[in-house]
């Protein structure tokens, strides 16, 4: 829980995460949402970006003894995915979000082979389809998807339903419920918008069409 709690804290001290209940971002999708993720960001601070590499090596040690391949879902969990193998010192693939255009036309980049037990590295988790689609990809390849390990969870409903519907599981160095907490405890939003906020994940697109 600490360390979930300083992983919330670090994201929102060098704006990886933002938070306005007041004047909402436009995700890609056209969803209105109060909370905007660029996990990106990490990469850019050596501390924090040390610190995610440990705490996911950490979670895979724990839950996944007996991984043999790391894959990244392209494009924002690449990197990540590569300084977690290189700790584990274990074999990186990539899973792109479809087949490359030209060339191979490789969906999965680097060598994965059948019966490999494989953990997904996801930078953000949101509604989990595309997360779950890469996962899908390994599976088809005939790749043991032993489960994924992500830094954030928006934890919404949907997301939680399709992983429960995939049977697969996912770990997160923190989520959305503790990242509201700590921005509040830090002065980032006032306590009066914490409400705001959780009805946001409980149901985003209501609170979405109240927020037109």
């Amino acid at each position: 829980m600490e360390s979930a709690k300083n992983c919330a804290k670090n994201l929102l001290s060098i704006k990886a995460i933002k938070l306005s209940p007041n004047q909402p971002f436009t995700w890609a999708s056209g969803l209105k949402s109060p909370i905007y993720c660029d996990n990106r960001k990490t990469l850019s601070y050596p501390e924090m970006r040390s610190f995610i590499r440990d705490g996911l090596v950490s979670v895979i040690r724990k839950y996944y003894p007996d991984v043999q391949v790391i894959a990244g879902v392209a494009t924002g969990a690449i990197a990540q995915g590569v300084l977690v193998a290189q700790e584990l010192g274990l074999p990186f693939v990539y899973v792109r979000s479809e087949e490359k255009k030209h060339g191979l036309t490789n969906k999965v980049e680097g060598v994965v082979n059948k019966g490999d037990k494989v953990v997904v590295v996801e930078d953000l988790v949101s509604t989990g389809q595309s997360s779950l689609n890469a996962a899908q990809t390994l599976q088809d390849m005939g790749c043991n998807v032993l489960g994924m390990v992500a830094i954030f969870t928006y934890n919404l409903p949907i997301a939680s339903q399709r992983f429960a519907e995939a049977k697969l599981e996912l770990h997160t160095l923190t989520h959305y419920g503790i990242l509201v907490e700590e921005a509040a405890k830090e002065g980032y939003i006032k306590e009066n918008e914490i409400e705001v906020l959780n009805a946001w994940s409980k149901d985003p697109d209501a609170w979405a069409e109240q927020h037109r």
